[in-house]
């Protein structure tokens, strides 16, 4: 019986929800709500197996549950699905909009008089549904009027034109669009007797994004952009250059947990009210405020809110020299975690000036690096006016780690996309580059992280890397960079729970950043926990629907989960967004995969054409999956002799792509040499 109801509801009306459950337990019968979703379990999963696991669909139907398309998207599942849907109204209202179509017809169960009892007589119904295994509507407490099923919907229903129905009907579509992810998940369970499995069409389709719970951990913070007052646009940089700052000061906290700088910066320039933010962002406090700058003057405001209570917790304006500047960012960050309870140690108060300088020209060239490399979303592309102002950034200051650790990632990033000529070359650089930040600064903990990317992707140095991310989580546990960045380095290894651990951590941190549900997704595919990835890759398509990483990482979940021609379909569309390379590699695996290997020649050979031996990685996944193991070892030879061709021995461990060959003893000779931490 467990699992057989599933209790839909809005938010607001969790008590009632909570009531029910508590009432169909009494009587002997498991329900399931989502505030049944563990800490750390993601409730797209969890809801989706809970809705597939039932056979009766409660909604709980409000003025509140009306205005939510996620209830519009369990419905919709719940339609598809075929359940014996029973609508509940706690309120005397109608069914409008996306309900409308779908719920105007039905019975309903009106509690809106004398809850409480209502819900009761529901339960023992409910229950006597379950126990016999019938679908004997007749138990259970309807309202009758005149001799039939009375709702206020069915008198609305007679003065209905086709119109309305037709606009109901399209709105119930969109709704049932928005459902991909559990479609997508559902896609990838063995078909039961009886019923079809999702289409490729379902699969793909975009998921939507979804209302978290309002639950924020007690130490916990958002910095948003504070306001450029100055009344020159050209001034935001410093504005959020500053506000950035004051971000990863307090994030080097281990009892704090500070939302990273995207989901922070996503309400820029919006009219979007706090309560919104904090509903959004997960978060108990928000910082917020204002910097003027007018020659060597600075004014900077601040205020601390309290988003449980909309309370001010402090508030404070500062004017200062423009030398005075990394005292206040000191003074306001201190302020902030001392208003939220944090204990300081003379070692942590310390933290928010580790890795920087004293030098405000310095100060001013890194925070116009900063802007320069955060708007370069795309990690492919160099971009030369990060590097300039780091540069001048270090010319006048050589200590300045803060400088170096971001030119490190500027080269690692311009490293991905060089050919082979020039890879060498900035490899070089950006190794050198996060040593040196290291060594400025030892206990910078994103100076470690940096140091610890470059190892692993460049020097291929595992081991080395592993130590430098566990000195940063050490020192910045709060970090997103060191978060993700120490989850990949567990995956690669294959110490998953970890690294699904810190996926999840990161994600919470940054969760209106598309990368970070990217990146999770990747882990999730080294995991083999492929239904997962793919909710996880299409909730990082809602947050940016153009970003190719994630369709190429999509394409290739579908194809190793064996779902090869939505694989297909998805790298055919000239409309999807991927890059070319990635296009022509998955094409040269379903291809193959189909039966035609005339096609997966081609494009195999146009992968060479456009990238030549860069792509050496990528061909030895290709003849892998083709059966052709003598040639999918050369190439990982012939990468593990000429490291500058590209990047991809670190996921030796981990590729599924390369399962067949994974018995080859060439092949664990390879592993062996890599020399993988235990």
């Amino acid at each position: 019986m467990a699992g057989e109801i599933f209790i839909s509801y809005r938010r607001a009306d969790q008590a009632w929800a909570q009531l029910l459950h508590s009432q169909l337990r009494a009587e002997g019968v498991e329900a399931w709500y989502d505030a049944q979703v563990g800490a750390g379990q993601d409730w797209r999963i969890a809801t989706a197996k809970a809705l597939q696991a039932s056979r009766i669909f409660v909604l709980l139907f409000s003025s509140n549950a009306a205005q939510s398309t996620d209830i519009a998207k369990e419905l919709a599942a719940a339609v598809f699905e075929k359940k014996l849907i029973i609508p509940v109204r706690l309120e005397d209202i109608a069914p409008d909009g996306a309900f409308l179509y779908e719920l105007a017809s039905r019975n309903w169960v009106n509690v809106f008089e004398n809850t409480e009892a209502k819900l009761a007589e529901l339960a023992k119904g409910l229950a006597q549904m379950v126990r016999s295994g019938t679908q004997d509507e007749s138990v259970l407490p309807f309202d009758r009027a005149d001799g039939g099923w009375h709702t206020p919907a069915a008198a609305a229903r007679k003065s209905m034109r086709t119109p309305a129905i037709i606009a109901a009907a399209a709105v119930l579509v969109i709704a049932v669009s928005g459902i991909a992810a559990w479609l997508l998940w559902r896609s990838l369970q063995p078909a039961a007797p009886g019923r079809a499995q999702a289409t490729s069409q379902d699969v793909a389709q975009k998921a939507q994004s979804a209302t978290p719970v309002f639950s924020p951990p007690a130490h916990s913070v958002a910095v948003l952009p504070f306001v450029n007052m100055s009344g020159d646009a050209k001034e935001d940089y410093f504005s959020d250059g500053i506000s950035e700052e004051l971000l990863n000061a307090l994030s080097s906290l281990n009892d704090l947990q500070v939302v990273a700088r995207t989901s922070s910066f996503s309400f820029k320039g919006q009219n979007v009210d706090m309560a919104t933010i904090a509903h959004k962002l997960n978060v108990g406090a928000i910082l917020e405020g204002s910097v003027r700058r007018a020659g060597n003057t600075v004014r900077i405001t601040a205020q601390l809110i309290n988003t449980v209570t909309g309370f001010h917790l402090w508030s404070a304006t500062y004017d200062r020299p423009f030398t005075d500047i990394f005292k206040v960012q000191t003074e306001v960050a201190t302020a902030v975690a001392q208003q939220l309870e944090i204990k300081l140690a003379g070692s942590e108060s310390a933290k928010f000036e580790v890795g920087g300088t004293k030098n405000p020209a310095a100060y001013d060239a890194y925070l116009r690096a900063l802007r320069e490399f955060e708007n370069n979303d795309d990690e492919r592309g160099s971009n030369h006016a990060t590097l300039d102002a780091l540069d001048q950034a270090i010319a006048l200051d050589p200590n300045y780690a803060a400088a170096y650790a971001m030119r490190s990632m500027e080269r690692l990033d311009s490293w991905g996309a060089a050919n082979p000529d020039m890879a060498k070359d900035l490899g070089e650089q950006a190794l050198e580059s996060a040593e040196h930040a290291v060594a400025l600064a030892p206990d910078f903990g994103d100076a470690h992280a940096t140091l610890g990317r470059v190892r692993r992707n460049i020097s291929l140095d595992l081991m080395g890397a592993g130590a430098e991310y566990d000195r940063a989580l050490a020192l910045a546990p709060g970090s997103w960079e060191v978060q993700i960045g120490a989850a990949i380095q567990s995956a690669l290894i294959g110490h998953f729970a970890p690294a699904l651990a810190g996926a999840q951590r990161a994600v919470s941190l940054d969760p209106r950043a598309w990368r970070s549900y990217y990146l999770q997704g990747e882990i999730l595919i080294w995991a083999r926990q492929y239904g997962e990835a793919i909710a996880a890759l299409q909730h990082g398509q809602v947050l940016k629907p153009g970003a190719p990483d994630l369709n190429d990482s999509l394409s290739e979940v579908l194809f190793v989960s064996g779902h090869t021609e939505p694989a297909r379909q998805l790298c055919e569309t000239p409309a999807t967004p991927m890059h070319e390379d990635q296009r022509h590699r998955c094409l040269a695996l379903v291809y193959h995969a189909l039966g035609r290997q005339a096609d997966a020649e081609h494009e195999l050979e146009a992968l060479e054409k456009l990238v030549g031996d860069a792509a050496a990685f990528d061909y030895a996944e290709i003849y892998a999956q083709w059966g052709n193991a003598p040639a999918a070892l050369q190439w990982l030879a012939k990468l593990e002799q000429r490291r500058v061709l590209g990047h991809g021995l670190q996921f030796l461990k981990v590729d599924p792509l390369l399962d067949p060959i994974r018995n080859e003893p060439q092949f664990k000779a390879l592993v062996a040499r890599m020399n993988f931490p235990p």
